[in-house]
């Protein structure tokens, strides 16, 4: 019961109902990427939509020629382009703020290490 008024109510966890009725009643299938998120675009309207997989809507998952798509910067769908990521892209890494892997530099207060020694370069202003 829980799970079906998550998908109601809340945006956050992948698709509500309204939005499966939406896509299915003025969306078609564009295609979809390598992590499983599905592309639509609206018959009428120029809008496109994404249906992330696994549930849980992170738009980083986005992959960088899907992207591109769904931002309206080309109209050329990758899969039919036969996009490949250029070199020096990353493959994707989840977002971690908030989490216990999250990237904390020295000097963070949640960082167990301590501040680095302020070098001889800066000098502290004071009021004369």
């Amino acid at each position: 019961m829980k799970q079906f008024l998550s998908e109601i109510f809340s945006w956050w966890g992948g698709n509500t109902w309204g939005t499966r009725l939406w896509i299915r009643r003025f969306g078609d299938y564009v295609g979809s990427d390598e992590f499983g998120n599905r592309y639509y675009q609206d018959r009428k309207a120029n809008r496109r939509y994404v249906t992330y997989a696994g549930g849980y809507a992170d738009a980083s998952t986005i992959p960088p020629g899907w992207n591109g798509w769904i931002h309206h910067r080309t109209d050329v769908v990758p899969a039919e382009a036969g996009y490949e990521p250029y070199s020096w892209e990353l493959p994707h890494q989840p977002n971690l703020t908030g989490s216990a892997e999250a990237y904390r530099p020295d000097g963070s207060l949640l960082n167990k290490g301590e501040r680095p020694r302020v070098t001889g370069d800066y000098q502290a202003w004071s009021p004369e």
